[in-house]
């Protein structure tokens, strides 16, 4: 017992400002509409979220409205320029402040002209006459729309767990969950499974609400940890009067007697929490990146839907008479508008675990794919995938690594003059014509291009902030933090059951 507490006791000194982190910034991931408006200037940031050369996604890709006008999109909104990005204007008016609302998905424009912006929260229509984009009103849970395309006189609509149909006005939308692939046997991931389990999206907003109740837990216990250990050392000062050391000792008493009460009942819940989170990021995701496992009765994953939160990106190839789609579960097609199971080309082509960032038809049979993992252009029926930065046939690594490539395309537009340009997420804008160069932000820009408090929270959840600091080994904070609160939680409980318990 005496070395338990001696390492509870340090353990939880030296960790206890990690905590108060993780315990923060996972109760505001939990509530993304309430702070959604909210933004940090990136100046007060590592130089890793700074934008100079388009990093961080401040742009993805780009629509040709008409000759010589184009508009470009990405997560620091919408900007009209000319062909060759001279003089660009923000075009974000009607769309709520701040970046997270701002974010943009997809830019499209319909046969008949409409003009629709989905973004991180809503889908918007371009209301010429009063020149402002208003949001359109959704049928179902889903109101993020990922991509749109348009077949014939019907507008559809990817949302990441199914597909809405409208016609071209957009006056009736229908919603149409899609058929599972061939072999469906309603597995889900490991990850998926442990992801809800430690947002507590499982049970709902009830889930939500018991892991945000976790996480204050947590705060309580790490401060009144804090406090029990530095009252304690003035308690033991000699020089401290007696009603001074019998207010101490009331302090002591009070914070002992609720650290341990809230702890113990609590400490379930705690481990829970703890434990799934540590397998959510990497090197520990590699141990169950692949399995799948059964749905878990009466929960949020046990739906009827094959495809709950599974889709990210499609593309309707015209010449062939089908739709291509990019899914978490890999790249799945389907010729009769959905109507039977959705059909896997047997080589597929690399997409990261973050979902693919660009996937366009090119021609009949041949797509553009981006991701985290590169840029291909991939041709299922030839068996072919050619990277084109490279540009050369892909060779799959021969040795698992980290989930990313050397190339992180979060864009691309071939709007810019004649030439084609890549957004990766760490260089910005690469030409793929190396004797040109896309213009730089001004610092008008820089300075407009803000975080928002959601993804400032997630980059702490994920240890991610930390790699100005320690590099490449901030990817060790995560598991071995979890650890040690593991270690914390399950001693705390042996100490309190021991020694105070009675």
């Amino acid at each position: 017992m005496k070395t338990l507490r001696k390492y509870h006791k340090w353990l939880s000194l030296i960790f206890g400002f990690i905590i108060l982190l993780f315990a923060l910034s996972g109760i505001l991931l939990n509530h993304r509409n309430l702070i959604s408006g909210m933004d940090l200037n990136r100046k007060l940031l590592p130089s890793q979220y700074q934008m100079n050369r388009w990093e961080v996604g401040s742009l993805k890709a780009s629509l040709k409205l008409d000759s010589n006008m184009v508009l470009w999109y990405g997560n620091m909104g919408m900007m009209l320029t000319d062909t060759l990005f001279q003089n660009p204007e923000p075009f974000t008016r009607g769309i709520p402040y701040g970046m997270d609302h701002q974010r943009i998905h997809k830019v499209f424009k319909s046969q008949h002209q409409i003009l629709l912006a989905a973004t991180q929260s809503a889908l918007y229509r371009f209301n010429t006459s009063e020149n402002l984009w208003k949001q359109l009103v959704l049928p179902g849970p889903d109101q993020q729309v990922v991509d749109i395309t348009q077949v014939a006189d019907s507008l559809y609509f990817l949302t990441r767990s199914y597909i809405l149909i409208s016609d071209e006005e957009l006056h009736n939308f229908k919603i149409k969950i899609l058929p599972p692939p061939e072999n469906y046997n309603n597995k889900i991931g490991l990850f998926k499974t442990l992801w809800v389990i430690h947002s507590g999206e499982i049970y709902g907003n009830i889930g939500r609400l018991l892991v945000d109740f976790a996480g204050l837990i947590l705060i309580f216990l790490t401060i009144t940890g804090y406090i029990l250990f530095f009252k304690k050392r003035k308690f033991r000062n000699p020089k401290l009067q007696d009603h001074q050391r019998s207010r101490q000792k009331g302090h002591i008493r009070w914070n002992l007697k609720w650290h341990n009460r809230l702890g113990w009942t609590t400490v379930v819940l705690l481990i829970v929490t703890t434990a799934t989170g540590m397998f959510l990021r990497p090197p520990l995701l590699a141990a169950i990146g692949n399995i799948k496992v059964a749905k878990i009765p009466f929960t949020e994953l046990d739906t009827e839907n094959p495809w709950f939160d599974q889709l990210r990106r499609f593309t309707y190839d015209a010449g062939q008479k089908r739709f291509v789609i990019s899914t978490s579960e890999g790249v799945f097609y389907s010729t009769d508008f959905f109507k039977t199971e959705l059909k896997t080309f047997e080589q597929q082509p690399p997409i990261s675990v973050m979902g693919a960032t660009v996937f366009e038809t090119i021609s009949t049979g041949s797509y553009l794919v981006g991701s985290f993992e590169g840029l291909f252009l991939y041709q299922p029926q030839k068996a072919m995938i050619w990277d084109v930065i490279k540009q050369q046939v892909y060779q799959a690594p021969k040795t698992m690594g980290p989930p990313i490539g050397e190339f992180l395309i979060s864009g691309y537009s071939q709007d810019f003059g004649s030439s084609v340009v890549v957004f990766d997420y760490n260089q910005g804008a690469l030409m793929l014509n190396r004797n040109q160069s896309f213009p730089e932000p001004t610092q008008v820009q820089k300075d407009d291009f803000r975080m928002p408090l959601w993804n400032f929270a997630l980059e702490i959840h994920t240890a991610r902030i930390f790699q100005s600091l320690v590099g490449d080994f901030y990817v060790l904070i995560i598991p071995l933090s979890a650890l040690v609160l593991l270690f914390i939680l399950i001693s705390g409980f042996l100490i309190w059951y021991k020694l105070y318990r009675k």
